[in-house]
């Protein structure tokens, strides 16, 4: 068997016609079908796999009322025959029995209500328009329900009631209770929070899903995927028999995404095993349950490429703009955890595993937790409390790390938009890393004053003068360096830990070590003083030590002293 990539679609029989690689996740389908829960939630991040998930899902239980039920079980045979799911008995009991409603709502991200609320008609009539058939059994409000529905004409009520005049159409035609599959309910939430008009989502979707799956004696199973699981109070009101499976639970946490034994079989069949170490450090990293999972989509887009060049396929899908401004308001918590994310460390933090967007600036640690579980960050440890889970949080892997470094980019270029500057602003990062790996004191201390000026407020330096601040605005410059370097802080080198490393990920590039210091009058009494206090304690603790050990050559030491918005800079290199 060789490889063939299974990125072009989320549709399991296609898929499996088409003899696309197909990565077996059933073992979990069969664990869904035969739990006592009627009502499952996953959430996870996007293009994770949650569709075809979904997909594979209705292959194997759907009964068609359009084709003959031997040609069906010989159809299933050949979709299923060598996967996990056929192999096992209790599931196998369920294999094309149940009538099944299937809805993806992905797609629906509309800038307003009314382009909102068309989408979700246009999704409701393909749902109603598979089972035309049963038109002719209904009379009065259920006929003309369903006939609203089909035409993609119906009010809000009747979209409250639709999945329960289906569902009870369905059970009375077949015999069977119904399967019900909503997939990315919460896509147009997102979107509505987006563009104001959140509170007309929420009702819809409080009223739609409750009408579906709130004491629904029609239903067999109910499965809903999304990224998040939206609050309680604000749109699973009343659903007692929902059950929630959080990407921070164990259960079912193989299920979406690609594990390590996957991968690595993923590889050979590609041919590309002399990229596993690539793969792990670009889309590895994300801890579900207690699996260490790798990003999906990212996975299939780089061994499906010619080149196996590593890119940010991940982060360069889909509009993050919810993420994004979380991130420029500060979501990643004070100066002190921004500085520890950024330079690959872990903070701790409570998490809530329901979130209500409306509040998510107001709820403390909201944007830590809309950031885990969108998959921007990762938790590698969850203990319990009495309310909230409190987690070790920390960004997953080199391919998020780019959309941090492109959103301190951003905070670069928005400065000097604003002073009439765009137009060079990234030619003046770029100015300021060259000269710094190539040595050149005189300019990176021109060039780091003149970003200080730019982007650093008065009000953003503390009086007494302290370092964190000068710290947390370096690593930010550096953070467009982590294709090429491993940026480190505070990492134990030598006999110390050094302020900043830049450690090159290949031998024979330039090392760079950085002590950062702000100028004590009392005890520097001028700039000269500190910078000597810097290069001293650099030399006495051997922070150069580890990038002498990577190989790095030749190295460059700076001492920088800091008094304000003045910026000093001396350097030493060694070969």
């Amino acid at each position: 068997m060789r490889f063939v990539s299974s990125i072009t679609t989320s549709d399991f029989r296609i898929l499996r016609e088409d003899r696309q690689t197909y990565v077996d996740k059933t073992a979990s389908i069969a664990r869904a079908l035969t739990a006592p829960q009627r009502v499952l939630l996953f959430p996870r991040p996007r293009r994770f796999g949650k569709t075809l998930w979904m997909s594979t899902f209705e292959a194997f239980v759907e009964r068609r009322s359009d084709a003959d039920p031997g040609e069906q079980e010989d159809e299933r045979a050949a979709l299923f025959g060598d996967l996990a799911i056929w192999r096992d008995e209790d599931a196998r009991a369920h294999a094309g029995r149940y009538p099944v409603v299937s809805m993806t709502f992905k797609d629906i991200k509309s800038s307003t209500w009314e382009r909102c609320l068309e989408g979700v008609n246009a999704v409701m009539a393909d749902a109603f328009l598979a089972h035309d058939y049963l038109r002719p059994g209904l009379a009065g409000n259920k006929a003309r329900i369903f006939d609203a529905v089909s035409d993609g004409t119906a009010s809000q009520t009747q979209l409250a009631y639709s999945l329960v005049v289906l569902t009870e159409a369905l059970h009375r035609y077949h015999g069977e209770r119904v399967v019900l599959l909503i997939d990315e309910y919460d896509l147009p939430i997102h979107a509505a929070y987006s563009h104001g008009y959140y509170e007309e989502a929420i009702e819809l979707f409080r009223n739609f899903l409750s009408g579906g799956c709130k004491d629904n004696s029609q239903l067999f199973k109910g499965i809903l995927t999304g990224i998040l699981r939206v609050a309680k109070e604000s749109i699973f009101s009343g659903l007692n028999n929902l059950e929630v499976y959080s990407l921070l639970n164990p259960e079912y946490a193989d299920s979406f995404g690609f594990t390590e034994s996957e991968v690595e079989e993923l590889a050979r069949l590609a041919e590309a095993q002399e990229h596993l170490d690539t793969l792990r450090t670009w889309y590895n990293g994300y801890h579900f349950g207690d699996q260490v999972i790798y990003n999906p989509w990212s996975v299939l887009k780089f061994l499906g490429s010619r080149d196996k060049s590593p890119q940010a396929y991940w982060v360069q899908t889909g509009s993050d703009q919810i993420i994004r401004d979380l991130i420029e308001r500060g979501g990643l918590g004070d100066l002190s955890e921004q500085e520890a994310l950024l330079r690959g460390d872990e903070i701790e933090a409570d998490v809530s595993e329901a979130l209500s967007l409306r509040d998510v600036e107001l709820q403390a640690n909201a944007a830590l937790s809309l950031l885990l579980f969108s998959g921007y960050l990762t938790a590698t440890d969850v203990q319990y409390g009495d309310r909230y889970p409190r987690v070790r949080l920390r960004i997953p892997n080199r391919e998020v790390a780019t959309l941090y470094a492109d959103i301190v980019l951003g905070w670069w270029e928005t400065g000097l938009a604003a002073r009439g500057g765009a137009a060079r602003s990234r030619d003046v990062l770029d100015a300021f890393l060259t000269a710094l790996l190539a040595g050149d004191g005189d300019r990176v201390e021109r060039h780091l004053e003149r970003l200080l000026i730019d982007h650093v407020s008065h009000h953003d330096l503390p009086r007494p003068a302290a370092e964190l601040p000068y710290h947390m605005f370096v690593l930010g410059l550096l953070v467009h360096l982590a294709g090429d370097y491993d940026v480190r802080s505070n990492r134990e080198s030598g006999y110390g830990r050094a302020d900043v490393l830049l450690i090159p990920r290949r031998p024979g590039e330039p090392g760079v070590v950085i002590e950062l210091k702000t100028i004590d009058p009392e005890r520097d009494g001028t700039p000269e003083a500190a910078l000597d206090r810097a290069m001293a304690q650099i030399d006495e603790r051997d922070y150069a030590a580890e990038l002498r050990a990577r190989g790095a050559g030749p190295i460059r030491a700076y001492a920088a002293a800091f008094e304000r918005k003045r910026a000093h800079v001396r350097v030493r290199s060694e070969p």
